[in-house]
């Protein structure tokens, strides 16, 4: 052969190589939200995790949380990250989902969500959490995540969540609206919104749920087709996704390595439409606790599941063991 038949000979092979390389790479589709508790997803996505994993991931972006959920049981998704609710419960029982990672961890010692009440009624005394009996609260719906947050707050402080007065007003934004005018004497929301709306004098910040009622908020979930018949596709999910926690906590849970150019990274993805300026300090406010490599509060969300049965929320017959997978990470704790 001559040298130029044996150098197209090679580039041939290169090309064909690169192709079937790309072929072998797994399609993957993530639905998810653009909020920091989203941040490994993005980390991963950003910094290669997923391409090392021969992954090649696609996320598409929803506005609520049980849309995502949908999104996996129908198979317009393979994985989500999302806060556990009872339509979540409801979806995961009947077969389609299963719960095999964590995402946040609402733990003592770690800022997470704020117990927030109206300057209008902490002007008229509900200066702390155990002074909420008689008041009313805000929550998006019943069964949502912030409904569970009051419940549990309120086994924790000593008094019974009937004593309030639950209002659903359907968003976060009528929440917090409602709350500034003073339509509502309190409500629960993460970090990012409490602080400045406590900075900005629009509300005053009594507690925070952590000290009341640790929980497992959400988790990393997945169909049950991919489950039983793609293992190595989500056990290859599973560890990019835990190299982008490493990065995560690294940055705002064990210390602040990397944590402008984290920051930075999830600008791109969160506050999005804002200055850095304003983006920034909104985002360090966000990052909430995340387990090490994803580990689940299994008992937790066994509890979760108990709770919203015992309110008529979640079918009787939902079984968490059939709910949550633990084959692909090691749990935090079981029931």
């Amino acid at each position: 052969m001559t040298m130029k038949s044996i150098l197209t000979a090679v580039a041939a092979a290169a090309v064909l190589t690169g192709t079937v390389a790309a072929q072998a790479s797994d399609k993957v589709t993530v639905a998810a939200l653009k909020f920091v508790s989203t941040g490994p997803i993005f980390i991963a996505q950003e910094r290669g995790y997923f391409k090392d994993e021969g992954l090649d991931v696609e996320l598409k972006f929803f506005q609520a949380a049980q849309p995502v959920s949908v999104a996996i049981a129908s198979g317009d998704a393979d994985f989500g990250v999302t806060a556990f609710t009872a339509g979540f419960f409801n979806l995961a029982s009947k077969g389609a989902l299963k719960v095999i990672g964590a995402q946040l961890h609402e733990v003592k010692g770690f800022d997470g969500s704020a117990i927030l009440a109206s300057n209008k009624a902490y002007d008229a005394g509900l200066t702390s959490v155990d002074k909420l009996p008689g008041h009313s609260f805000a929550m998006s719906t019943v069964g949502s995540s912030f409904h569970y947050m009051i419940g549990r707050v309120a086994e924790g402080a000593g008094f019974s969540m009937d004593d309030m007065q639950l209002k659903p007003l359907q968003s976060v934004g009528n929440m917090i609206g409602a709350l500034k005018s003073g339509q509502v004497d309190s409500m629960i929301i993460v970090p990012h919104v409490a602080k400045p709306l406590a900075n900005a004098g629009a509300a005053k910040i009594i507690g925070w749920v952590a000290d009341y009622a640790p929980y497992q908020v959400g988790g990393l979930f997945t169909s049950t087709a991919n489950v039983e018949n793609k293992r190595e596709m989500v056990g290859k999910f599973v560890k990019a996704y835990q190299r982008g926690i490493a990065d995560y906590r690294a940055a705002f849970v064990d210390g602040d390595k990397d944590r402008d150019a984290i920051v930075e990274l999830l600008h791109k993805y969160v506050y999005a439409d804002q200055p850095a300026e304003q983006a920034f300090g909104k985002i360090r406010n966000g990052a909430m606790y995340i387990e090490a490599d994803g580990r689940l509060d299994v008992a937790d969300v066994y509890k979760q599941i108990g709770w919203y049965q015992n309110l008529g929320l979640v079918d009787k017959a939902a079984d968490p063991a059939k709910i949550v997978d633990n084959s692909f990470i090691e749990p935090l704790t079981m029931p």
